[in-house]
């Protein structure tokens, strides 16, 4: 199997590097047989090709390899789209179809939260809604009419609704059957609306799920309040990005969240970590990395279950097991979390965990 890699831009090269060599450990010791390859993307990219992502790039991951790891990104310091300023993570997206935003939020007993026994996983859209990038054929969805005026352009379709709505039932009937969608249809009535005309005529299927209906507003103040009753949630674009970013800080730490893009369709799967680029500590070797060796983990037990791979899905399990062996023990933690350990060196705690014979439960 090939991988494709991207360290993109800020701590991406970091935790990169760090990520690879846990994936490598874990390669080594189920026998997997994965391969790796790197790409240009963002200012790297930009700086050579005039561009932070190519068309060519896309279509190698899309035709050439199983898998992505894509590093973090610098989007808002990149020049504007017609001077080559390409968001990497919304190409990868939208010129993939990666449709699913699977971001879980799990608070952890030997870690200080805010959010007790939460364990949930938010499906997010990922290709559509009120992203003006991704949301027109031709051009952007955000215009100014005049200097004193901006307008921007929401699409929600059956199509994306429905696609993302039957990947969380299935999501919902390998956990505890019980989802939640979440809108604001009270205000955007034929948006949301149609959003959630599409979850309850999926819901007609899983008869056996649990489901309720959250205006979004409401939802933020209850993840907040009990976290611990929410399981599988199901949300549009801009909703799954704001909620998911609060559940996994509730949880801990956004670095502590994975998180993949994925269509069940075509088989593509791409990793990449919750938060940014954080440029103020690029360079530093302190940033922690676990976000993103989770979201290779995600990539890789996802990849099993399309391929019937029991090896992937272990490899992966083996991976966030380790991650939770680590910083279990307060010494081998990295800045964010109190302790003093480098990037580089909680890459190779978590490797060299995954070699062991057991992982600590």
């Amino acid at each position: 199997m090939r991988i494709m890699t991207l360290p993109c831009d800020g701590i991406g090269p970091e935790i990169m590097a760090a990520t690879l060599e846990v994936v490598e450990a874990a390669n080594k010791k189920y026998d997997l047989g994965l391969t790796f390859e790197e790409e240009e993307s963002g200012f790297t990219s930009l700086r050579n090709h005039g561009i932070t992502l190519r068309d060519d790039v896309l279509e190698r991951a899309r035709t050439e390899f199983d898998g992505v790891i894509l590093g973090t990104q610098s989007h808002m310091d990149y020049p504007p789209v017609v001077e080559g300023g390409r968001n990497v993570s919304a190409g990868f997206r939208i010129g993939l179809d990666l449709y699913a935003n699977v971001r879980p939020a799990r608070s952890r007993d030997f870690l200080p939260n805010k959010a007790p026994g939460m364990d949930l996983v938010i499906m997010r859209e990922a290709t559509e809604g009120f992203y003006p990038d991704r949301n027109m054929y031709k051009g952007v969805g955000e215009m100014m009419p005049d200097p004193d005026m901006a307008l921007s352009v929401r699409k929600i379709t059956r199509h994306g609704s429905m696609r993302i709505c039957r990947e969380a039932f299935k999501l919902a009937m390998q956990r505890k059957k019980k989802i939640a969608a979440i809108h604001k249809a009270n205000s955007f009535l034929m948006t949301d609306g149609l959003f959630l005309e599409c979850f309850r005529e999926v819901a007609n299927d899983y008869p056996e799920v649990e489901t309720e209906e959250l205006i979004v507003d409401a939802f933020a103040a209850l993840l907040v309040r009990k976290p611990h009753e929410y399981d599988v949630i199901v949300a549009t674009n801009f909703y799954g990005d704001i909620l998911s970013d609060l559940a996994s800080e509730l949880s801990g730490s956004l670095g502590l969240a994975g998180s993949i893009n994925a269509n069940a369709e075509t088989g593509l799967c791409c990793a990449q970590a919750q938060h940014g680029s954080a440029p103020d500590i690029q360079g530093q070797n302190v940033a922690n990395p676990t976000s993103l060796i989770l979201s290779a983990a995600m990539m890789l037990i996802w990849l099993g279950e399309q391929k019937g791979s029991p090896k992937l899905m272990e490899a992966g399990q083996a991976i966030a097991d380790a991650v939770d062996a680590v910083i279990d023990d307060p010494a081998k933690r990295t800045r964010d979390l109190g302790g003093t350990v480098n990037t580089d060196t909680f890459g190779t705690l978590v490797a060299e965990m995954i070699s062991r014979e057991t992982i600590p439960a």
